[in-house]
């Protein structure tokens, strides 16, 4: 019998690889029959790649036979965003420009994540060039949110949100520029973590903003993003913005509790101007949290109101697709070429002293980080809005660009869902280069709630 691959997270999925209890053909045919079943009414795949994907489940079988364990990801059905290189798959970046693109190489961490065994199922739908928060895409069509296909998914990573929560891969990897992997977390009721700035390698992955982009996971659990984060995690030489620090096990601190952490809670900006009922959810899982053991700090971030003003994505995406604006504009989605004109007309002193500001925007964040350990507030000020509104003026972002900026790890779970069903978003960031905090104090609220186990009706 082909089970449902829906509530399966990736620790249960490897457990039963390894006694035996499921094969990975099994286990691929079920998440490929979730893509037929799904697919085009959520539109999270622009290239799905079944016949791939049936082959690596074959090895990952023999190996797994034979001794060879990969590790956790062994065997286990993954997408990736079509802004990853991958060998002989096309990767679109969800543009008209790059329809028929087959890269010859793969990102740095699409082999890693192949040397730990995955089974890749395709490349996912995004908002065009990442350049946005809604994934309506003029190109490959609008991604839709399983938990209501008539409302966004978020973006950019909109297909990654809606394939975890619909059921169609087990594992993914998004994109973080202004908010790309914890919006559509926020939005779709999954988990979402963004690694600080230069933990995770961005070679091969198309750029939208080389100061501020971030590679991370998406997927059912806390658990899980962790363990996806250990496996690509780690520095390349080839990346400039890479760091040379040494990794950690992202899951060693899981059950550790919360007895003596604190919790900073910025109000001031990251509350502001949040739908009530967003604010309530949240409001109650700080109360969660504190009953676990931690205690609440109110912080301040006065600097913080200024991130949203920052002109440094559009510039340097409008640096990025110089050429392509000047040879073939209306190529560009309407919303995409319009940002990116607004970023050529930008002046460079902006720009470089938009760059002083956020060297500021760090220190202010460091310093609140060293008096708590974590800090806590809404992921987005509202749920998905419906397809024909989108995400007017980038609402969604609002709270999450703040992280982008400092480059400071953070991560969405979900904590609640509003009056419409729709999934509500919790925002944990922590220190630079700390994420196995961060991941122990997501886990812990997750494991004392029941939202992480509740799925769309689709």
């Amino acid at each position: 019998m082909t089970p449902d691959p829906r509530p399966l997270t990736i620790r249960e999925a490897g457990a039963a690889l390894r006694e035996g209890m499921l094969s990975t053909i099994t286990l691929t045919e079920s998440v490929l029959a979730r893509i037929e079943a799904t697919e085009p009414a959520i539109n999270a795949y622009i290239t799905i790649t079944a016949e791939r994907a049936r082959e690596a489940a074959a090895r990952a079988d023999a190996e797994l036979q034979a001794g060879r364990d990969r590790g956790p990801l062994h065997g286990i059905p993954f997408a990736l965003k079509d802004l990853y290189d991958t060998a002989g798959i096309r990767t679109t970046a969800g543009s008209s420009f790059l329809r028929e693109r087959i890269p010859t190489e793969n990102a740095f961490v699409v082999t890693k994540l192949n040397d730990a065994g995955i089974v890749l199922t395709g490349k996912l739908n995004l908002h065009e060039f990442a350049f946005g928060t809604s994934s309506l895409n003029p190109h490959y069509g609008d991604v839709r949110n399983p938990w209501d296909p008539g409302r966004i998914a978020g973006g950019s990573s909109g297909g990654c949100g809606a394939a975890i929560a619909a059921g169609s891969c087990l594992g993914t990897l998004g994109t973080d520029t202004g908010g790309s992997i914890r919006i559509p977390a926020s939005l779709c009721g999954i988990v979402g973590l963004m690694p600080t700035y230069g933990r995770v390698s961005r070679r091969g992955v198309l750029p939208l903003s080389w100061t501020l982009d971030h590679v991370g996971p998406l997927a059912r659990t806390v658990e899980d993003a962790a363990l996806i984060l250990n496996t690509i995690a780690g520095h390349d030489p080839e990346d400039p913005g890479s760091a040379d620090l040494p990794t950690s096990d992202y899951t060693s601190e899981l059950d550790r509790g919360l007895a003596g952490v604190r919790v900073g809670v910025p109000r001031d900006p990251f509350w502001l101007q949040c739908r009530d009922d967003v604010a309530a959810a949240c409001e109650g899982a700080l109360e969660t949290l504190q009953e676990l053991g931690a205690t609440l700090v109110t912080v301040a971030l006065p600097l913080e109101a200024a991130a949203g003003r920052l002109s440094i994505i559009w510039t340097e995406a409008a640096a990025y697709h110089h050429e392509r604006l000047r040879e073939a504009p209306k190529r560009f989605g309407a919303d995409v070429r319009t940002a990116l004109e607004g970023g050529r007309a930008i002046p460079a002193v902006n720009y470089i002293n938009d760059q002083r500001l956020r060297r500021k925007l760090i220190e202010e964040a460091s310093a609140v980080l060293r008096e708590v350990d974590v800090l806590v507030s809404p992921t987005t000020p509202a749920t998905a809005p419906p397809l024909r509104v989108g995400d007017p003026q980038r609402l969604m972002a609002r709270y999450t660009f703040r992280y982008d900026v400092t480059g400071i790890p953070a991560l969405s779970l979900p904590c609640g869902f509003d009056a419409n069903g729709l999934p509500i978003g919790l925002m944990i960031g922590a220190r630079h280069f700390d994420e196995v905090t961060l991941c122990r104090v997501a886990h812990a609220y997750e494991q004392a709630t029941d939202w992480h186990t509740q799925q769309p009706a689709l």
